[in-house]
């Protein structure tokens, strides 16, 4: 189960250069402790943890509960972060800095002294989890951050950001080398989002393993007759009969819920693209993850080829939402999930040490100290009920 805390409106507007500089200056000290005193595992565990992240934004001057904490606390990383002083990158970033990701895996694998496999390796993992949060998981958020971060033995940790401007809410994904046994099947160490869905097509559940296998045996069809099945159930879908007949929710009116959600995944695509199908038929994939791997698959082919295979195979898939509401809707009651404080404790004791241990002014680390103070009370205060 994915589970985490977090609140990520979306905000607009850039980081003055006074504060650029700081969060920069800051980043490169907590890094380098924990590296230090922790190795580079543990940096990469913290910074796996959606709690300690949000932390450390806090820490740096961003705001706790802004969505700009993933996009600024990871670029100020990525500038502090020295591969060869280190031993830990990042690669990736936003919007089209994202599209660098392979070229700068490349550029870090030749400071680590990797082998070519190594950087292969890297880069299909990156380029998997990017597939997989955009189109596997059809959760109505465009995702438009991608970063990853390694250390130079090869290990990892990916976080991506999806945007939602229907409820002007950002939704964040983390996944972790030591917890993702899997790139395909419920991969997500964590998965934070002020936002949980009534309806989400999850094909990364456990559940959704069967309707998994048989869009590949799809696919070992020929084109025509895929296209003959799909035109079958498009006209089935094209009338009164609704998708939710058969994802347990018959009871609920269509129209209620798309007032509600963004229901473009209770959908069949109005075409699929043959060329692709196509490609996929002829390079003919051994897996899930070489299926992904094949460019111009993306979420309305997935979500046709789901739609096939639940409606005429009557294979299963999760209609759930994978993420978890943050602890300021109830999490104190238990509801819908316990709240962790030991681990918070820690976190914030871990991070508070970190800061004393700093080589900067006695000002600066008063200042964090304090911003920090300032989180543990507003997260006392929603613990407490808002009292």
């Amino acid at each position: 189960m994915s589970a985490g805390i977090a609140d990520l409106p979306l905000h607009t507007g850039g980081v003055p250069p006074w504060l650029w500089r700081r969060m920069v200056r800051l980043a490169r000290e907590i890094c380098l402790i924990i590296v230090n005193e922790e190795g580079k595992d543990e940096l990469l565990r913290r910074l796996a943890d959606p709690f300690w992240f949000q932390a450390l934004g806090c820490v740096l001057g961003f705001d706790w509960h802004s969505s700009g904490v993933t996009t600024v606390v990871t670029a100020a990383l990525k500038v502090a972060l020295k591969p060869e002083e280190c031993g830990v990158a990042v690669c990736g970033g936003k919007g089209k800095v994202a599209l660098k990701t392979p070229k700068e895996i490349e550029q870090v694998a030749r400071v680590f002294s990797w082998s070519e496999s190594k950087a292969k390796r890297m880069k299909k993992i990156s380029r998997i989890a990017a597939k997989v949060d955009s189109a596997v998981l059809q959760d109505g958020f465009s995702l438009y951050h991608h970063a990853i971060v390694v250390s130079e033995d090869g290990k990892w940790v990916i976080v991506q950001q999806g945007m939602c401007p229907e409820f002007k809410m950002a939704r964040r994904y983390h996944w972790n080398y030591e917890k993702s046994k899997s790139l395909i099947e419920e991969p997500h160490s964590f998965i934070v989002s002020d936002v949980v869905r009534e309806v989400v097509l999850d094909l990364t559940s456990r559940f959704s393993r069967g309707t998994r296998e048989t869009c590949l045996d799809l696919l070992k069809e020929s084109p025509k007759k895929l296209k003959s099945t799909y035109q079958s159930v498009y006209q089935t879908l094209k009338g009164n009969t609704s998708i939710l007949k058969w994802i347990g929710m018959r009871d609920r009116p269509l129209d209620s819920i798309r007032r509600r959600i963004n229901v473009k995944y209770l959908h069949m695509p109005e075409e699929m693209d043959w060329r692709v199908i196509k490609k996929v038929y002829e390079l003919c994939p051994r897996n899930f993850e070489e299926f992904l791997l094949i460019r111009g698959v993306g979420g309305a082919l997935l979500r046709g080829l789901a739609l096939i295979s639940m409606l005429i195979y009557g294979t299963e898939a999760s209609w759930r939402d994978p993420a978890i509401y943050s602890f300021a809707f109830g999490g104190k009651d238990g509801v819908p999930f316990p709240v962790d404080v030991t681990t918070m404790d820690r976190a914030i004791e871990f991070l508070e040490d970190v800061i004393k241990a700093m080589k900067v002014s006695e000002k600066e680390k008063a200042m964090a100290l304090r911003r920090l103070g300032i989180l543990v009370k507003r997260i006392q205060r929603e613990l407490n009920g808002g009292e």
